[in-house]
This record gives structure tokens, C-alpha cells and sequence, in this order.
């Protein structure tokens, strides 16, 4: 990966993180994002190799992704690697700046626009590659409330916010066909990490016990960084990974229909149309 850069979201913990420190250690630039800079820092000191930066901007706010794409296009002329990591689980009614339900905002829209924003850089660098970082629990939704979808309670948020990265996967890959740009996604696997951290209450409790039996963030990275480099996947796209190989994801999540009704709406949401 020497030569190449990358950007992380979400790179300041957990998954995120490692992958980080990993394609550092493969040679990369990469530029991590987060909204705590003393973590992001930590993150720096640990990697090895190639060159990290950070940037900090919370993907939950449309004006502070179109800040963060900004900062990042005035750094870099060109982006190998995106790497769409970013998510949170919200328990409590919670909204974005822009009004959208938080889990929402932050493991989609945010993602989403941010991935527009960026599309030029990345296809200047072609073969470029976007990594969606997504979760088999998007196959516990059966139906896309799309009626009110941005704007539900918390409950069943981030299974859906999971579907739609899947999802918006495969349009992406069908949108970016024969300009140089490959877009996959993947399953991490169940690992420990502070993403359910929030979660309070009974629930909260029985999640923090099962995660210790669970392996740690490194493990988690093992598929995105694997989608990242791994020279057996050039000009692979659309794909769902779980264990660095191909899987199938839900029948909604394969949709074609729904993944461009998707793409438009969310074009609306965020104006990059």
C-alpha cells in the first residue's frame, strides 16, 4: 500500500482503529476520522510505517461532512481506499443536526454523502476501492418503513441503518461500473468493542457480558482490511463479505429495486443530487 491513501471513518476506536494502524503498517497514508482528536492522536502513535493524519468531524451532520470531504480534497489530489467504517448504536430517541433519527444520520446518510462527495478523488486514483463496513444483523428487517425512513425511534435503527449500507452497496458498484471504482461490503463479525457502549438498562448488561467472550477489534478488521488490499479482489464489486469471503446477504438487502429507490431518495435527503 505504499503510495496509496486511505481514509478510515470512525478511526479513532474499535474496528476503525485497527484497520488504521494496519494499512499503516502496509506502507499507506491514512487519514483517520473521528470525533475525538486525543483518540485519533493515540491511534498516530501506535501506527507504524505510513503516514496518519487526523481529521475529526461527526458523520451524523450533513455541514460537517461536506466540511470533512473538503478538508480531505484540499489534503489529497487522489484517495485509493475509503473506508466507510463510522457507526453507532443509539437506544434513546435521539436526531442529527439536519433532523434525522441519530443511528440513521450517522451508519447511512453520513456515509453516503460523504462517498459522493469523494467519488472524483477516488476515481482519480483508479483502481480505487470503497469499503462499507455493514452487519449480518441487517437480516433481521423485513420490510423498509420508507414512509418514515430517517425519521423512526431507535428501536430496530441500526439492523435497517445495516440493510440500507448493503443495499446502497450494490447501486453504488452499478453506478461506478467501467469508471475504476470498486464498492463492497462486510460483515465484521460479532467482536469487542465500545460500539454498544451506550446501551443501558438489562439489555446493556447482557451485551457487555456476551462481548467478553467475543475476540477483539483486530479480528473485526480482518475483512476490511482484507477488502482494501487484497490484490484477489481487483475489479470485484458489489459484493457482501463475512470472513474475508463472499457471502449472501438478505433478499431485501439484494433488491435492485429498492437500491435505486434508495439511491434517490437519499440524493434528496442530502442534496447531492
Amino acid at each position: 500500500m505504499a503510495g496509496k491513501t486511505c481514509v478510515v471513518t470512525g478511526g479513532t476506536g474499535g474496528i476503525g482503529a485497527e484497520t488504521a494502524v494496519r494499512l499503516a503498517g502496509l506502507g499507506a497514508t491514512v487519514v483517520v476520522v473521528g470525533r475525538d482528536a486525543a483518540a485519533g492522536e493515540q491511534v498516530r502513535r501506535r501506527a507504524t510505517g505510513g503516514r496518519v493524519e487526523v481529521l475529526t468531524a461527526d458523520l451524523s451532520s450533513l455541514a460537517e461532512v461536506r466540511r470533512l470531504a473538503e478538508a480531505v480534497r484540499s489534503r489529497y489530489h487522489r484517495i485509493d481506499v475509503l473506508v466507510n467504517n463510522a457507526g453507532v448504536i443509539v437506544h434513546r430517541p435521539a436526531v442529527s443536526a439536519d433532523g434525522f433519527e441519530l443511528t440513521f444520520a450517522t451508519n447511512y446518510l453520513g456515509p453516503f454523502l460523504l462517498t459522493r462527495l469523494l467519488t472524483e478523488s477516488l476515481e482519480r486514483a483508479a483502481p480505487a476501492r470503497i469499503v462499507n463496513v455493514a452487519s449480518s444483523a441487517h437480516k433481521q428487517v423485513r420490510a423498509i418503513p420508507w414512509d418514515e425512513l430517517g425519521h423512526g425511534g431507535p428501536k430496530g435503527a441500526y439492523p435497517l441503518s445495516k440493510l440500507l449500507d448493503v443495499l446502497w452497496t450494490a447501486e453504488l458498484a452499478r453506478r461506478l461500473a467501467g469508471r475504476g471504482v470498486t464498492a463492497n461490503c462486510l460483515h465484521p463479525g460479532f467482536v469487542r468493542t465500545g460500539l454498544g457502549r451506550d446501551v443501558g438498562g438489562a439489555l446493556g448488561g447482557a451485551v457487555q457480558l456476551v462481548l467478553r467472550f467475543q475476540p477483539g477489534a483486530a479480528a473485526g478488521a480482518r475483512t476490511p482490511v482484507y477488502l482494501a488490499t487484497s490484490p484477489d479482489l481487483a475489479g470485484v464489486t458489489g459484493g457482501y463479505f463475512v470472513n474475508c469471503r463472499p457471502a449472501r446477504p438478505s433478499a431485501l438487502a439484494r433488491d435492485p429495486a429498492a437500491a435505486a429507490r434508495l439511491w434517490e431518495l437519499s440524493e434528496r435527503m442530502t442534496a447531492s443530487g
